[in-house]
């Protein structure tokens, strides 16, 4: 296809697109309440959510802080409902140029990628009221916890993300060790510092810091780090890669055996004369 007609597809899928995640966002709109109420529960469980008036409650101090609360909700809710819809559009628009073994590879990663981040955000959400217990319990005697609902509810989205992306490290551990980029052997070699990098990691990312959120970051990360590395070992078994590690780097490679045509040492009949020489060019 021209450039303008790559241009003009580009711009209808994201218009379908955007028109997906707005219906999304409307729907958003009206089941807020019921997301709301999940969302705090971890919160609720806390002794500190009481502290004001006996009753699970947060706080807001601006005028419209409560309506961008609530469109900031709706729109999870609505990328999570129109999820289908925009990431066929991408599918759509870059599959044309995929080989066949590369949309297989794309269908696959994807297939394991969306339950792999469903899972990192359903454990985050699990530990999430242990983890502000913890956070919560250090505040001095007769401090009271008044916690702005915006700051609670960027609190929640960073978790969700963070524990989401993190689950997804090990799978591109894999794609690049299938497109040929890390080998199984450098993954074995450098095992204990990405071990001791999760969990500094883990220490370093969690918004709280504390080390249930770390442990319970960095463990499953490290099962699917040695799930990832025994997928390479088992790949790398069935399929050998030439190993390079004993040449030099001044070496040359060896030469193939079969000749080529420009190997041919015979000088053409009748060579074209140089600019400026007398003759004629024949051929």
């Amino acid at each position: 296809m021209p450039l303008m007609e790559h241009l003009r597809e580009l711009r209808n899928r994201l218009l379908i697109a955007l028109a997906a995640i707005v219906v999304g966002i409307v729907i958003g709109w009206f089941f807020f309440d019921p997301v709301w109420d999940t969302l705090k529960a971890p919160f609720c469980e806390t002794a500190q959510s009481r502290q004001l008036n006996g009753e699970c409650s947060l706080t807001y101090t601006g005028i419209f802080q409560s309506f961008f609360t609530t469109l900031k909700v709706s729109l999870m809710i609505g990328l999570v409902v129109s999820s289908p819809v925009w990431l066929y559009q991408i599918w759509a628009f870059v599959t044309p140029a995929l080989y066949r073994s590369e949309k297989r590879y794309s269908i696959t990663f994807l297939a394991l990628a969306v339950p792999l981040f469903a899972l990192g955000a359903a454990l985050a959400y699990f530990i999430m009221d242990t983890s502000l217990g913890i956070l919560l319990g250090f505040s001095p005697e007769g401090a009271v916890a008044t916690i702005g609902i915006d700051d609670y509810l960027n609190y929640v989205l960073i978790m969700l993300l963070i524990f989401g992306v993190s689950f997804e490290l090990p799978l591109l551990l894999v794609f690049l060790n299938i497109i040929g980029i890390l080998s199984y052997a450098t993954v074995k070699k450098h095992r204990r510092t990405v071990i001791f990098v999760m969990f500094v990691f883990g220490a370093v990312i969690t918004p709280g810091g504390d080390p249930l959120t770390m442990m319970a970051l960095a463990m499953p990360m490290i099962v699917l780090y040695f799930l990832a590395e025994f997928f390479m070992y088992m790949r790398e078994k069935r399929r050998p890669a030439e190993d390079f590690s004993s040449l030099s780097d001044d070496e040359a490679s060896p030469l193939a055996e079969d000749t080529s045509p420009l190997d041919d040492p015979t000088p053409l009949d009748d060579p074209a004369p140089i600019d400026g020489e007398a003759g004629t060019d024949k051929r």
